[in-house]
């Protein structure tokens, strides 16, 4: 099970927030039947989320399934779809399926109008059976977006977390991250987002952007911290083929950046920490007892996922699947028609199949990027082994750049351990699923 890829030189490699990642996917020729896929998976406490694709603008550093503006009447169009899917995905699980959370995700779900937005809802409550009410629901928003009319949808349906992508308080930041906004209209957003009275208000900001000093940094967290959010995302910026940012060329050498980005990380961290915040993860930041936007109940490592709309991936223990994947917006523009002239959707398309293997390491990535870390006896109880006896040689790496604790219960990262999750996790990478990433082309 052991594998030796080869050292990690950025503490830079690869955002891991789920595994395996999509490019890792690839079409499934005997495109199996969702009630196969679903049949006899736990259905206790599944997740649910619903993908919006559109966006009023494309940021600079964007590599998301989305794409700017919806005309002649696509949104519509692509509701209906999303219905349609809805309906077909319900009839293969079981009566008694019941979701334990929710999240509208994009792309920008606030991109949608008032009454579209209730229509998304009535499609996770009506045709899906969703509770929105009684469940945690997260929705993300841009500042643009985020409109009264909007959030009192939301807050009326039980949006119990809106996730705001701020990423500068700075205009000149804002610009060069090709992210066309005023730091007005981000206060006057959040003013109506409060005033909306969402129990968690989470705050996206990126680090690592060219001219981003210190200083400057320190003033967008501050500038976030007057409206005490329950959360806050800190997020290294990653320049990613295809994007804006990516045209423009390299602003400064790799070490430079690495070093520029790490020390940002670190002083970020350490002025939340000094405001009252704990640690969840490298990017996550909770206010100290606010309210958490999570379900109890459901765990990442183990519960599946279903997502619908033609960016959303589902997960069941034997196979995670989704559609087709890009970044071009040619590209990304063709898969939405595809996907809204779609009438069956009875079946997966692409995907990657899971295998014992496969499922350890998913959960060692799932728990140790997480500051709370892993408990043992859990990961023995599932497996009948320990996580050092399954990956010896990349724990014993970890331990030697004293990335790990020394806890006889828990496996945990040190803080620097936590600072270096972006070249822990791909370490963690099967060979195969490696392959296919560094195979995958991208368009």
């Amino acid at each position: 099970m052991t594998t030796a890829p080869p050292r990690p030189e950025s503490p830079y490699q690869s955002y891991v927030y789920a595994y395996p990642h999509k490019t890792a996917y690839r079409a499934l020729p005997e495109r199996p039947p969702l009630s196969e896929l679903w049949n006899g998976e736990p259905q206790h406490a599944l997740s649910l989320y619903l993908h919006i694709p559109f966006c009023e603008v494309r940021c600079g550093f964007c590599n998301l399934f989305t794409r700017i503006g919806s005309p002649d009447g696509l949104a519509g169009a692509y509701l209906d779809a999303l219905e349609r899917q809805a309906l077909a995905v319900r009839s293969a699980l079981d009566e008694g399926a019941r979701f334990a959370l929710a999240a509208f995700g994009g792309g920008t779900p606030t991109y949608l109008t008032a009454a579209e937005l209730e229509r998304l809802c009535d499609i996770a409550e009506q045709r899906m059976g969703a509770d929105l009410r009684a469940i945690p629901l997260s929705v993300e928003a841009s500042p643009a977006t985020s409109t009264a009319d909007r959030l009192e949808v939301l807050a009326a349906r039980g949006t119990t977390r809106l996730s705001l992508g701020v990423q500068s308080f700075d205009d000149t930041e804002a610009r060069s991250a090709v992210r066309p906004q005023k730091r007005a209209e981000v206060e006057a957003a959040l003013g109506r987002i409060r005033a909306a009275g969402f129990p968690v208000l989470n705050i996206d900001l990126i680090y690592g952007i060219d001219g981003q000093t210190e200083a400057s940094w320190l003033r967008s967290l501050d500038a976030a911290l007057a409206w005490r959010p329950e959360e806050l995302y800190l997020y290294p910026l990653y320049v990613r083929p295809l994007t804006g940012l990516a045209r423009r060329g390299e602003q400064e050498t790799q070490a430079a950046w690495d070093e520029r980005r790490l020390a940002l990380y670190r002083s970020g961290r350490d002025h939340l920490l000094a405001h009252g915040y704990e640690q969840v993860s490298m990017r996550m930041f909770r206010r100290a007892a606010s309210p958490q936007a999570g379900a109890s109940e459901y765990a990442c490592q183990t519960d599946g996922m279903i997502g619908l709309g033609c960016g959303a991936r589902s997960y069941t223990s034997r196979l995670h699947y989704s559609f087709d994947y890009a970044v071009n917006a040619t590209e990304v523009r063709a898969i939405i028609d595809e996907y809204v002239a779609t009438d069956d959707f009875h079946h997966a398309r692409h995907g990657y199949p899971m295998n014992p293997e496969e499922a350890r390491r998913r959960h060692l990535v799932q728990s140790l990027l997480q500051a709370e870390g892993l408990p043992l006896a859990d990961y023995r109880a599932r497996f009948g082994a320990s996580p050092a006896e399954d990956f010896p040689a990349e724990l014993a790496r970890f331990a030697e750049r004293g990335w790990l604790e020394d806890d006889a219960r828990r496996l945990r990262l040190t803080p620097e351990g936590l600072a270096h999750s972006d070249a822990i996790g791909p370490v963690l990478f099967s060979p195969e699923v490696r392959a296919l990433m560094d195979g995958y082309e991208a368009k």
